[in-house]
This record gives C-alpha cells, structure tokens and sequence, in this order.
C-alpha cells in the first residue's frame, strides 16, 4: 500500500482546508496519508526545525507540497521547511518519490504559477517525479463545481475571497474537488511506480 504524506503551511486555513482535501481524496486509494502542518513553533531564529517530520516525510512514497501564494511566492515559513529539507537533499532522501503540489491566493491569478514552479523545481531538486493535475479546464471560473476552474495543469490551484470578517476560512467547491481528485491521483501514481 502506498503511502502519501502531504506537507504544508496555511495562515489563514484556506490552504489546511485544500490540504484536507487532496489527503481524501489520498485515502480513496490508500489508507496511509498524513498530514504535516508547518507551524511557527517549528521556526526558531528563523531556522525550521523538527527531524520527526523529516524523518516521517523520509518513509513516503509520495509526497505532496502546499503553500499559500503571498506576494508571487511561497510563504516565508514553507520556505523555512524546504531549506532545512536540505538535509534531505544532500542524501537523497526523496529520490523517486512521486511529488506533486497545491497553493491557494486571493485573487483569481496572484501569480499562483510561480508558487506552483517553485515547488516541482524543488521536487525536482530531490530528484522526485513529479505528477500534473490531469484535469483539463473547466472553462468557467464561477463558484460551484467546476473542477479545474482556474485552468492549472502543473498543480492545484485555490482561490478565495479576502475574508475581511474573521469568519472561518472556506474554498470554492470546484477548488476542493480538484485538490480531492489530485490527492487521488497522487495515490494511484504512487502505487503504480512503486509497484503497491
């Protein structure tokens, strides 16, 4: 059985909620999906630390990536965890290991592209093999169900509103049906190259 690991860092809770999401849609195909949620007790002097998750992430065979986009970017604190991930680099920890990844932004573009790039150069780094969404467009950037509505092929795209009004964080329902599909997706991708 193949296992999925989906490692994240949300401020707001729009992209936990898309993170949920690609971890169902993960356990539609297997039952070994976990979530790693990068948090600010984890940074310390600006340095990510924690070998558990490291050591966790090191058992996967898939392994998904997930950052709000701010300002065209990753989030400084997901940037934290991918440089201490370093270590895992240096030994070829995530070699082979199917890759995929998810952001979620304010507005419909706020260059989520360069978030998305951003993360399958560093899968690509690790030498991992990276996995499209596999869902064409849906044409419509409407609310509802549209899967794929903001049209990205390298990986989940989310949007949402600001909420200003401090209420809890939503996802468009087309976005958090994307991000249930791609979790599949990942799933299956990571039985069949390593042969779960």
């Amino acid at each position: 059985m193949a296992s999925v690991a989906v490692v994240y860092f949300s401020g707001s809770g729009h992209t936990h909620l898309m993170a949920e999401a690609i971890a169902e849609g993960a356990s539609k195909v297997t039952e070994s999906v976990q979530l790693f949620r990068i948090v600010g007790e984890q940074i310390t002097h600006g340095r990510w630390k924690d070998d558990q998750v490291l050591e966790q992430l090191a058992q996967a065979d898939a392994i998904v990536f997930g950052s709000p986009t701010y300002m065209g970017g990753v989030a400084a604190q997901f940037k934290a965890f991918v440089d201490a991930a370093s270590s895992a680099w240096f030994a070829q920890q995530w070699k082979d290991k199917i890759a995929g990844g998810f952001t979620h932004s304010g507005s419909l573009s706020g260059d989520k592209q360069g978030t998305l790039l951003y993360l399958a150069i560093n899968a690509a780094q690790h030498s991992m093999m990276w996995v499209s969404t596999g869902e064409m467009p849906s044409g419509s950037v409407d609310q509802g169900d549209n899967v794929n509505r903001l049209g990205s092929s390298l990986g989940v795209m989310g949007q949402s509103a600001p909420n200003m009004s401090g209420a809890p964080a939503t996802i468009e329902p087309g976005d958090r049906l994307t991000a249930v599909h791609y979790g599949q997706r990942i799933a299956i991708a990571a039985q069949r190259w390593h042969g779960h």
